[in-house]
C-alpha cells in the first residue's frame, strides 16, 4: 500500500544527480507528473542557490518548491516564502574569523547573488564555484557588499574539514552555525537555519504533517530534515552518520536510488 505521502524533499549533490550533473529526466519527468497527480509536492532542498537549482530543473521548476541555501531561502512556486537575514555586525565579525586563515576559500551568499572576493580567490576557484552559485559577481572586499546575507559557503582541506568545524565554532560562539555537506565544504548558516526549518516553513504552509514528508539526503547538512520527515532515505553512498539519522537506506546517486524509491510509491502500478 502506498504511504500518504503529500511533500517530497531531495537534496541535490550526491543525492538527486549523478557525479557528471546529470539525472534520468524522463525517468523523472513521469514521476513528477504522477506526484503531481496525487497531490504530492516535489520540494528541492540544498545548500546550493535558488538560480542554480532553478536552472537544474528547468521546465518542472515552474511547479517547484525550494528549499536553498540550507534553508535560508525558502521558495513556494514565484512566491518566496522566506529569506534570512544575518545581522551585520555578526556578518563582520565572520569575514574578520575568516581572514585569519587564507586557506579558507569564502563564497558570500546573499539573496541578489552570490560573491567571490579579488585577491582572496582565484579564477579557478570562481568558474567551479559558478557550477553551484549561477548568480555570482566578483568584488573587492566583502564588507561593500550591499545585499541581504543569507550564509557563507566555504572550502577547506577536506581532511581537516572537522577541525575548521571545531574552530569556526569556538571563535564565532554560537554568532552562526557550521554545517558540511561533504565535498570539502562548510556552511556557515544563521543559528536554527537549515534544510528542516525551511521544510517546516512548507509544511505549515500547505497544511500538511511531518508523518507526510518524506527526505532524501547523503551529508551532514541533510541530518535534521532526515530526522524531521516521516520517511526518511540515507544514500548508500552517505557517511554512516547520516545513515543513522535516516529511517532507511536506498541505493547510490549513481544508481538513481531516488528515483527508485519514488517508482515504489508513485509508479505506474501493474
Amino acid at each position: 500500500m502506498t504511504p500518504d505521502i503529500r511533500l517530497v524533499a531531495v537534496d541535490i549533490d550526491g543525492t538527486f544527480i549523478h557525479r557528471d550533473y546529470t539525472y534520468d529526466h524522463k525517468r523523472f519527468g513521469r514521476l513528477f507528473q504522477a506526484m503531481k497527480k496525487t497531490g504530492c509536492r516535489f520540494v528541492a532542498a540544498s545548500g546550493n542557490q535558488y538560480a542554480q537549482l532553478r536552472d537544474v530543473f528547468g521546465e518542472y521548476a515552474r511547479d517547484m518548491a525550494f528549499v536553498a541555501e540550507n534553508g535560508a531561502y525558502v521558495r513556494d512556486l514565484d512566491t518566496l516564502v522566506f529569506a534570512s537575514a544575518m545581522d551585520l555586525q555578526v556578518v563582520r565579525d565572520v569575514i574578520e574569523t575568516l581572514d585569519k586563515d587564507p586557506a579558507i576559500q569564502t563564497v558570500l551568499c546573499g539573496v541578489e547573488s552570490a560573491y567571490c572576493q579579488r585577491g582572496k580567490v582565484d579564477q579557478a576557484f570562481y568558474d567551479l564555484s559558478s557550477i553551484y552559485y549561477h548568480e555570482l559577481r566578483w568584488v573587492d572586499d566583502f564588507r561593500t557588499v550591499n545585499d541581504q546575507i543569507l550564509k557563507f559557503a566555504l572550502t577547506v582541506s577536506g581532511e581537516k574539514t572537522s577541525e575548521y568545524c571545531e574552530w569556526l565554532r569556538q571563535e564565532l560562539d554560537g554568532k552562526v552555525e557550521s554545517t558540511t555537506s561533504g565535498h570539502d565544504s562548510i556552511d556557515l548558516i544563521v543559528p536554527g537555519c537549515h534544510k528542516a526549518s525551511g521544510l517546516k516553513r512548507l509544511v505549515e504552509r500547505w497544511d500538511i504533517c511531518p508523518e507526510q514528508c518524506a527526505a532524501f539526503g547523503d551529508g551532514g547538512n541533510d541530518i535534521e530534515m532526515l530526522q524531521y520527515c516521516g520517511y526518511s532515505f540515507a544514500m548508500a553512498n552517505a557517511d554512516e552518520t547520516v545513515k543513522k539519522a535516516a529511517k532507511a537506506v536506498c541505493p547510490s546517486n549513481e544508481e538513481d536510488g531516488v528515483l527508485v524509491v519514488l517508482e515504489q510509491w508513485f509508479g505506474e502500478k501493474p
